[in-house]
């Protein structure tokens, strides 16, 4: 595998050159890019020199070993140090979901349950918000319709990244295995025997497309505008200024009433259909390459139920690692990411295995 490092070297020294050029950063989105790409190889290149200088200092401890025993137990904690890199290169070297390096779009929506499940959704939504606010994540509102006991029927959000994270730390890398059925047990707010029930809602996270990621020609979009609602079907806005955008080919749709401006709303709604369309083009392209791609957890069907939250017994279990903890309340609060670490770690080790066969 290390074979491939040497091009990862010179392609990183080439980027390094490019992103010193003015002319790249007057192109924003591929200055963005290059600094994306730079980062990940940074990570690897780091790992090599570390790799090929421990080898070097284990040579040079064997060979003092020879006149100095003592040498030799600092000879075998380099070599040691040395196995644990070439396993973080290793690591490094698997190849990485191409969104990866993305923003997210994620969207929350209640379902079985009526105003439980949407109580619950604005429960993940603020778990979500709070986890983002840890990572130093911008979290942003860009569609939502409240319930009318202050949860959510449904809510869109843009998360967003500050500056170039490192390989595997962008939103995205961190989330995209959030999608799915979210169960909750526990005693509803509107239950008055003290019964727990069941209910549910449903996430879908989506990388965050760039213009350049997809082209969409304006002739096939149809826009309609109406009057924006809220709770109960009050009326919000006294002027026209909710957007629907239908992509007409696909039949996708995307709309957004959040703004007070027409304006402001339609460029929302363009930010949801356009990583809708990705999410799409992916899940078709997916279903092509699904033996492939047959060790991914993102190809779960987002129909499973991926995690329950069991109120009574404090508990949250996560249905595709076997991931399971008496903590709910903690993570509720936002402290989310060993169940995100329990996901990664299943997906690399599934890539890891994939490798070897």
């Amino acid at each position: 595998m290390f074979e491939a490092v040497q091009a990862l070297v010179e392609e990183h020294a080439e980027l390094e050159g490019r992103l010193g050029a003015p002319e790249t950063h007057a192109d924003q989105r591929l200055a963005k890019k290059l600094n994306q790409r730079y980062a990940e190889l940074g990570a690897v290149v780091r790992a090599w020199q570390e790799h090929e200088r421990l080898g070097d200092d284990v040579a040079a401890a064997r060979e003092l070993a020879a006149d100095d025993p003592d040498f030799a137990a600092e000879a075998d904690e380099l070599e040691a140090r040395r196995a644990e890199t070439a396993e973080r290169l290793r690591r490094l070297l698997v190849p990485r979901d191409p969104n990866d390096a993305k923003d997210l779009i994620l969207e929350v929506k209640s379902g079985e349950g009526g105003e439980e499940s949407a109580l619950f959704a604005g429960d993940l939504v603020r778990m979500y918000t709070r986890y983002a606010e840890g990572r130093g994540w911008r979290t942003e509102v860009l569609d939502a319709a409240p319930s009318d006991l202050g949860g959510y029927k449904s809510i869109t959000l843009a998360v967003q990244a500050k500056g170039t994270p490192e390989p595997g730390e962008a939103p995205y890398a961190q989330l995209k295995f959030e999608g799915g059925v979210h169960r909750v047990q526990r005693v509803p707010v509107t239950e008055s025997q003290g019964r727990v029930h069941t209910s549910a809602a449903g996430v879908l996270v989506m990388p965050e497309a760039e213009q350049v990621d997809v082209e969409i020609n304006d002739n096939d979009l149809r826009i309609d505008v109406y009057r924006s609602s809220g709770p109960g079907g009050q009326s919000v806005n006294t002027t026209d200024s909710a957007v629907r955008i239908t992509h007409v080919p696909t039949g996708i749709v995307a709309s957004c009433q959040n703004e007070k401006s027409q304006l402001q709303n339609r460029e929302q709604a363009l930010r949801i259909l356009r990583a809708r369309l990705l999410a799409a083009a992916e899940e078709a392209a997916d279903a092509e390459a699904a033996e492939a791609r047959r060790s991914q957890i993102r190809t779960v069907d987002r129909s499973e139920r991926v995690r329950t939250y069991n109120y009574p017994e404090n508990r949250i279990s996560d249905h595709r690692t076997g991931y399971k903890a008496y903590n709910l309340d903690v993570v509720l609060d936002g402290d989310l990411q060993p169940v995100i670490d329990s996901l990664v770690g299943a997906d690399l080790a599934a890539r890891l295995e994939a490798l070897g066969e």
